[in-house]
């Protein structure tokens, strides 16, 4: 099943698919070990910045080859492409969903960008997701202003998108204070548009609210700040207290710490 078939699906069965961004090899064994561990699906999500470390095609190859080899039903996206190239050149690879954002453009320009991708997309019959409205990122001010119901409906229409980004109180990176999601404008959006709609920022975002935005019409949850922080965090606390060089005997338990998590988050998006 492709990706764009596998989102409609939980758009229609108002479930969702959890897309967690890896870095590494290490990050990327354990999204697949938790996956495995509770039979579920995952999306595989890289930035520009991962892309740059890991580069295109090794980290393709990688991920493809770690679902085959821990036999996962997962696709691989692009998070975050800022340009119509980086969107080719992921589609050229392999990718089976890319995300173009030009959200911090004007609308118009925003909607041109993104018609664009959609429009090169369709020669690989890929996902194209795209965000609208203010979702602060790393850095920016954390203040709400959501996405409006009537430009999201105008901006699905117009630029015939498979998934929309939207913020409803969501922000990227780790909230200064517990957020809180506006249900009711994800229900207005929800009843206008026939896409599927995509929470970024869940890092931080209570259980209970995530299963709400679910019900309330949330497609795919994305998590990576969590991911990496606990990754590191506990690699921290491992290397403060050895003195061992060989990474194959601590890696593991960065691994591990890791898996745990995910499982959880698993949990609870597949309840």
């Amino acid at each position: 099943m492709t990706m764009k078939e596998k989102l409609a699906a939980c758009t229609r069965q108002g479930k969702a698919l959890l897309a967690v961004n890896f870095y590494n090899f290490e990050t990327l064994k354990a999204l697949l070990l938790a996956a495995k561990a509770t039979n579920s699906n995952l999306v595989l999500q890289l930035s520009e910045s991962s892309l740059h470390y890991l580069g295109i095609k090794p980290a393709i190859a990688m991920a493809r080859i770690m679902l085959n080899e821990f036999n996962v039903e997962g696709w691989v996206h692009l998070d975050h492409g800022s340009s119509i190239d980086i969107i080719t050149q992921c589609l050229d690879a392999g990718f089976d969903s890319v995300m173009i954002d030009a959200s911090e453009k004007p609308f118009n320009e925003n909607v041109r960008i993104t018609k664009e991708a959609v429009k090169i997309a369709e020669h690989y019959n890929a996902n194209v997701e795209a965000e609208l409205g203010y979702i602060a990122k790393l850095n920016q001010s954390q203040t709400i202003e959501p996405t409006s119901a009537d430009d999201a409906k105008r901006f699905a229409e117009a630029t015939g998108i498979d998934a929309l980004a939207i913020a409803i109180g969501n922000a990227h990176g780790f909230y200064k204070e517990t957020p809180v999601l506006r249900l009711d404008r994800l229900k207005e959006i929800r009843a206008v548009t026939n896409c599927a709609l995509v929470l970024h920022g869940s890092s931080g975002i209570p259980d209970e609210q995530l299963q709400e935005a679910i019900h309330c019409g949330i497609s795919k949850i994305n998590l990576a700040t969590e991911t990496k922080n606990t990754f590191m965090k506990k690699l921290q606390s491992l290397l403060a207290d050895t003195d061992e060089i060989d990474l194959r005997k601590i890696f593991p338990k960065a691994i591990d710490e890791v898996k745990e998590l995910i499982i959880k988050k698993l949990n609870v998006i597949n309840v």
